[in-house]
């Protein structure tokens, strides 16, 4: 089938999620997702051949939707498209504009979230590139990224606070060394690690949403790195597992 013609079978897919959607915020969210705007980028990404076809949803978030698309060679991605019309960018601007590599970025929406798609992208990269476990990055097309499917087939891999961990003293250990690692070998602080922002594959945990990451040089850092490190005390809490947080914030500064 021609890449043109899969694109119109999409056109009609998109048609069908939105109808089966009962709730009038949903169907709303895919108005957003989908304006004229958006179907043009995801076009491009069918033509460029990067995607081969836009198969289901996967989530459904404040600033965007993650759909799962599968590549021509048969590798599933992951593609996540934000709303340029949503309001509930609020707090954006201070993760993006004491970013170094924005320097000068307007507190336009539309720029604004550009700006935030590109810097999750190039989040992505650095952390991948020092061997941080995040989603592979592929390609990026304005507010739309491209980037490697979680899960296997039809099933996305769940959040780590929906399953119950087998090893949760490893798994609480490999996040706070990929914490360490991206800080001294990327200079990025996720600035949002939770429960929320760590998908499960394989009894491993992969770190999302980094499109909030900041560099050293960002006047947030510090105090960001310290909710981080907090936030993956306070849930291991919860299998019994005292970590210090003081002892793990001198152990990542120490570089």
């Amino acid at each position: 089938m021609a890449r043109k013609d899969k694109f119109h079978l999409f056109e009609r897919e998109i048609d069908d999620w939105r109808k089966r959607r009962k709730d009038a915020d949903d169907r709303k969210s895919y108005d957003e997702v989908f304006d004229e705007k958006n179907l043009m980028r995801v076009y491009k990404l069918f033509s460029d051949g990067v995607i081969d076809s836009l198969d289901f949803p996967i989530s459904t978030g404040k600033e965007g939707n993650v759909f799962r698309a599968t590549a021509s060679d048969g590798t599933f991605l992951a593609v996540k498209i934000y709303r340029t019309s949503t309001a509930t960018f609020k707090d954006m601007a201070k993760y993006v504009q004491g970013d170094p590599r924005f320097k000068g970025i307007s507190t336009n929406r539309r720029k604004l979230i550009m700006a935030w798609a590109s810097k999750e992208h190039r989040n992505l990269q650095r952390l991948y590139e020092v061997g941080v476990r995040v989603p592979k990055p592929v390609a990026r097309k304005d507010n739309i990224i491209v980037m490697e499917y979680i899960g296997e087939g039809d099933a996305p891999a769940s959040e780590m606070r929906l399953i119950q961990l087998k090893d949760p003293e490893g798994v609480a250990r490999r996040l706070l060394d990929y914490v360490s690692l991206a800080y001294r070998k990327a200079g990025l602080v996720h600035g949002d690690l939770s429960e929320f922002n760590v998908l499960m594959l394989h009894d491993e945990p992969v770190i999302i949403d980094v499109g909030q990451a900041v560099m050293l040089e960002h006047p947030l850092a510090q105090e960001l790195l310290e909710r981080d490190v907090g936030n993956v005390a306070r849930y291991f809490g919860r299998y019994g597992i005292d970590i210090d947080v003081s002892a793990e914030l001198e152990r990542i500064r120490k570089r």
